[in-house]
């Protein structure tokens, strides 16, 4: 069998297939830039983690949303200054309605004929008497008399049946006329109030809610530090094991060395097998040592991967870790203590706890005075009063002031009142033991840091001497008046002084930002 190849020139190439294995690869290319992305170290500055941290701590944006809320109480409370407007609506159904006239009043009206029929008949009996009478003196005869008196009586019976119906039903009109209707009830009413005098108690509330106000940002000040100082105990703590660790391994290294030499001189015959033992137990614990610097390594990284807000596998590399000696500034040890206690955001929220306290108390206050305010508006009901209780809905506006005066009410307010000054009492004793504390606080942060400084000028001289002591067991190991003992022990007190020195170094550091935030000052801009 053959096998038939043919050359494809760029010419004579399916570019649709190009073109697929084009996009393809452009397709891919996002990804393999995020995975080369995510593997990639990540070098931070103490102030790129401070800043990290503050932009990831769920804490601080707690505190950011308190005073979020804060600010809107105190708008809240500015509006009391302010009349408020509201509608109201009624409606109410009774078993009876309210009724103006009573029933000996609604019988009279219902009965005015009747009731009023044997006095007409009485006066008209008395005016056919009258009247016969004066016929009876003109010499009329007596049947004419009788006649005329008889057909006359007979009208006026007739009139009066007639006029008594319709008194009767005159007066009925009268009592329907007056019936209120009132077992369906609508009202309604837009009402404007204008508080004028509340006793000072809206005051008093505007400046409590400017004091919580804040106390809010107080809170997150003394947060925002709070995390800064963390920040920066986990940032040297790795700074300090990353050194450690090169330490480690160049004392492991240094083992090897001597352990390499050893073996050489008990293969010559110039060292005993006893001595290659105690070099490899020391090369075993070197190199357990670095074993566990670099478990403690990797869990602080842990650690500050998760306040800066970075995956805990993260791979981060911070700036000072790789320097060949840890930076120490000078520190100024001049400290203003008013100024350095009143920076304080604990000592700023404790004096924002005993001003709300007394307006508490001022508010509390405001309840055994006098309250005015101004009221107007425009009701509206259904039957409308106005107009004979018509089956409509008429309205009318009104205004007027109202007027509130506590007389008795067994001395409540007055107990409450003791109870928020007792309140203010407490915080006002918390306010001063705090300031003497913070005052402790930043002397004892004081001698900390002289202390540190004094300590690293002692760790430098003795890494001084270690340096020039296993230079010296070295060039003795080498030219063989020195024991392989000597120079482990030569080595052991150099890894022992360049370990202080690290933790003096790491001391004056932390020392600093202890200082730092007993004074207040422990800021970052963010």
């Amino acid at each position: 069998m053959k096998y038939i190849t043919r050359r494809v020139t760029p010419a004579k190439a399916d570019w649709s297939l190009c073109s697929l294995l084009l996009g393809t690869a452009l397709c891919l290319l996002p990804t393999a830039l995020t995975a080369t992305g995510a593997n990639a170290q990540q070098l931070l500055s103490l102030d790129s983690c401070r800043a990290m941290a503050l932009r990831n701590n769920k804490q601080l944006s707690v505190a950011k949303i308190k005073q979020d809320i804060a600010a809107n109480l105190r708008r809240s409370a500015r509006t009391k200054y302010l009349p408020h407007v509201s509608a109201i609506g009624t409606y109410q159904h009774t078993s009876k309605e309210i009724s103006i006239l009573n029933d000996e009043q609604k019988y009279s009206l219902s009965h005015l004929g009747t009731n009023n029929a044997n006095a007409i008949t009485g006066e008209l009996t008395s005016a056919t008497t009258t009247l016969g009478s004066i016929l009876s003196s003109m010499n009329i005869p007596a049947e004419a008399i009788e006649q005329i008196t008889g057909a006359l009586g007979q009208k006026m019976s007739t009139g009066i049946t007639n006029t008594t119906g319709l008194l009767d039903t005159e007066g009925q009109k009268i009592v329907d006329a007056f019936r209120t209707d009132t077992r369906n009830i609508w009202a309604g009413q837009v009402l404007l109030v204008q508080p004028l005098f509340m006793g000072g108690s809206i005051i008093a509330a505007n400046r409590l809610a400017d004091l919580n106000q804040q106390l809010t940002s107080n809170q997150t000040d003394a947060s925002r530090q709070l995390i800064i100082y963390g920040t920066d105990k986990a940032y040297w703590q790795i700074v300090s094991l990353k050194h450690k660790k090169k330490l480690a391994e160049s004392y492991r290294e240094l083992i090897k060395k001597l352990d390499s030499d050893v073996q050489k001189m008990i293969a010559e015959g110039v060292a005993t097998r006893s001595e290659g033992l105690s070099v490899s137990v020391k090369l075993s614990e070197a190199e357990m040592a670095v074993q566990k610097v670099d478990d403690a390594l990797t869990l602080c990284k842990m650690l500050l991967c998760q306040m800066i807000g970075l995956p805990m596998d993260g791979n981060i590399i911070l700036a000072d870790e790789n320097a060949d000696d840890l930076p120490v500034t000078a520190t100024e040890q001049a400290v203003s203590m008013d100024l350095a206690v009143n920076n304080r955001p604990e000592v700023r929220m404790l004096e924002n706890a005993v001003d709300m306290s007394r307006q508490t108390t001022n508010i509390l206050k405001a309840a055994n005075l006098p309250q005015l305010g101004l009221m107007g508006g425009y009701a509206v009901s259904n039957p409308n009063v106005l107009n004979g209780f018509e089956k409509k809905f008429g309205g009318y506006w009104n205004v007027g002031l109202l007027l509130r005066i506590p007389i008795w009410n067994w001395g409540d307010v007055a107990y409450k009142v003791r109870a928020a000054k007792g309140a203010t009492a407490i915080a006002t004793l918390e306010l001063e033991e705090a300031r003497e504390k913070i005052e402790l606080q930043i002397n004892q942060s004081t001698f900390k840091v002289s202390e540190a400084d004094k300590r690293l000028a002692m760790a430098q001289a003795s890494v001084e001497r270690a340096d020039e002591n296993l230079r010296t067991a070295t060039l003795g190991f080498t030219e063989g008046v020195i024991t392989p003992t000597v120079v482990m022990e030569a080595q052991t007190a150099w890894l022992q002084a360049q370990s202080q020195r690290i933790d003096a170094q790491i001391d004056v550091r932390l020392s600093q930002v202890d200082l730092l935030k007993a004074t207040g000052n422990l800021k970052v801009a963010y």
